[in-house]
């Protein structure tokens, strides 16, 4: 288990943005045979990379063992057990290095499924994930993060439903699994409620705290209950994001008859540039969506949340949508502008050369990831334009 005494953890997600070159799987197709030893091969580098710039918590990607639970392809179904010593040497580096590990299943794992066999599918695949976080040699630091899933129509059944779904998972998969708040179905007093009848730890979202909070919940002193849910010795985690705030780009198709007509625009419709009467798409421009992830956090938006923790200890996975290059500006940032703060993650005044020089290589540019992270919400909540049909 992490010392107490250690500075706290900053992390990011799955890709990495501010090196060229990374994978964070085996992205083969399955006709020329991926696996889970080509994925622990591509992570390993990444293990160096992180090591180098002293980012010490990052999050696997969910595809870490390729087609490992495809149900019609039993050929890589015995993939994790077969790198039991690949799995096992990856762990112990990460360790070695006092690298915090983590997966966050897809969206499409759902314990409150009203399709058993999707419940019994989601099962499969965090058992998968459990395992190979266990074949690492891991501690209880090392989690799975998961969301309620869908309302179904009935919010208060579905929310029941998941603790029906939590009792079918097998010990190791409750004994690394932990519910996250989210942002537009289940609050983080549905995740306590979920909490005081299963014991699951529970990951508290920022954003999505904001995003969702009917019972205008106290944000302290939910956090302090959502650490508390953490057994003792064990250090809890956060995730931290700032909303978008910029316009998004929306592309649509414009028919033949729009063309025909002239009427290539509706009145009051902002759009990116002017419509020329041949074009057959327009770029339509939106007001943000605040379930978004920015692609950078808004440093004087952490530090208030952080002073408004003072006193607790946890580690933070931050969620831009700039992935590890959030965290190379972030950290001068807080230098810059909360040294008390930065102080907390072990950032200090003798580091700002180090960190200016990473933060100088940023101005050649690093583009933000143009897809949704898969706990963001709907996927109009990701960075990139969307192509949508005329209305």
């Amino acid at each position: 288990m992490t010392d107490p005494s250690r500075p706290m953890r900053l992390g990011f997600p799955v890709k990495v943005m501010g090196k060229p070159g990374f994978k964070s799987n085996d992205t083969r197709r399955w006709q020329k045979d991926p696996h889970l030893k080509c994925s622990l091969e591509e992570v390993s580098k990444i293990l160096d990379y992180l090591a180098k710039e002293k980012l010490d918590m990052y999050r696997l990607s969910s595809d870490l063992a390729p087609y490992a639970t495809h149900p019609d392809m039993p050929q890589f179904h015995n993939m994790v057990a077969e790198s039991d010593a690949e799995l096992a040497a990856f762990g112990k580096k990460a360790r070695e290095l006092d690298i915090r590990l983590s997966f966050h299943p897809s969206q499409y794992v759902l314990l409150n499924s009203p399709d058993a066999a999707l419940t019994e599918k989601s099962i499969w695949d965090l058992s998968s994930q459990a395992e190979m976080l266990d074949r690492m040699g891991l501690d209880d630091e090392a989690v799975m993060i998961t969301h309620v899933g869908g309302v179904y129509d009935d919010h208060d059944a579905s929310r029941a439903r998941w603790i029906e779904g939590w009792e079918k998972c097998p010990e190791h998969v409750q004994r690394r699994l932990v519910l996250e708040n989210d942002d537009i179905r289940f609050s983080a007093a549905d995740a306590l409620w979920i909490h005081e009848r299963t014991g699951v730890r529970l990951v508290f979202d920022y954003q999505h705290f904001w995003c969702l909070n009917p019972e205008r919940l106290d944000m302290r002193a939910t956090f302090e209950q959502f650490l508390a849910t953490w057994p003792e010795g064990v250090r809890p985690k956060m995730h931290f994001s700032s909303p978008r705030t910029e316009m998004r780009e929306v592309k649509q198709k414009i028919t033949a008859k729009q063309r025909a007509s002239g009427r290539t625009t509706k009145k009051g419709e902002l759009t990116k540039a002017p419509v020329k009467a041949n074009a057959r798409v327009k770029t339509v421009l939106r007001p943000p969506i605040w379930t978004g992830h920015a692609d950078f956090t808004n440093p004087f938006e952490f530090a208030t949340f952080m002073r408004m923790a003072e006193g607790l200890v946890f580690d933070v996975m931050m969620e831009g949508k700039s992935k590890d290059v959030s965290l190379l500006k972030l950290r001068p940032d807080l230098l810059r502008f909360a040294p008390d703060v930065a102080a907390r993650f072990g950032i200090y005044p003798e580091d700002a050369d180090a960190l200016a020089a990473d933060e100088a290589e940023l101005e050649g540019g690093v583009d933000a990831e143009d897809t949704p992270d898969v706990d963001e919400g709907d996927g109009e909540g990701g960075s990139g334009a969307m192509l949508e049909a005329a209305e």
